[in-house]
C-alpha cells in the first residue's frame, strides 16, 4: 500500500526544485516592479544643472564674429564697473 501512494508523491528533491523556481520567479518579478518605480522616479524628478542635456546651437553662429555697437556699449560698460569694484580706474 506504501508503494502505490509513493509512486503518485513528489519527493524531496522535486519539491525543493519547484519551490526554488518558483522563489526565483517571485524574485525577478519583485527586482522588476523595483527597476520600473525607480525609473518612473527618475524620470518625474527635475533636471540638475549639468546632468540635463541641451542640445543646439546658434541659428546663425556667424552673427558672434562682428559685435555690433550695443553689444561693444554693454563690454564696455561691464568692464567699468568691474573696475570700479575692484578699486581700479578703466580709461579707454
Amino acid at each position: 500500500m506504501l508503494n502505490g501512494i509513493r509512486k503518485y508523491m513528489a519527493d524531496t528533491t522535486e519539491l525543493g526544485t519547484f519551490a526554488m523556481i518558483a522563489i526565483t520567479l517571485g524574485l525577478i518579478f519583485f527586482i522588476w516592479r523595483l527597476r520600473n518605480r525607480n525609473l518612473a522616479r527618475i524620470q518625474d524628478e527635475p533636471a540638475i544643472a549639468g546632468q540635463d542635456e541641451l542640445s543646439g546651437g546658434a541659428i546663425d553662429p556667424s552673427q558672434f564674429e562682428e559685435p555690433d555697437d550695443d553689444a561693444l556699449d554693454q563690454m564696455q560698460d561691464l568692464l567699468e564697473k568691474a573696475a570700479e569694484s575692484q578699486g581700479l580706474s578703466y580709461e579707454e
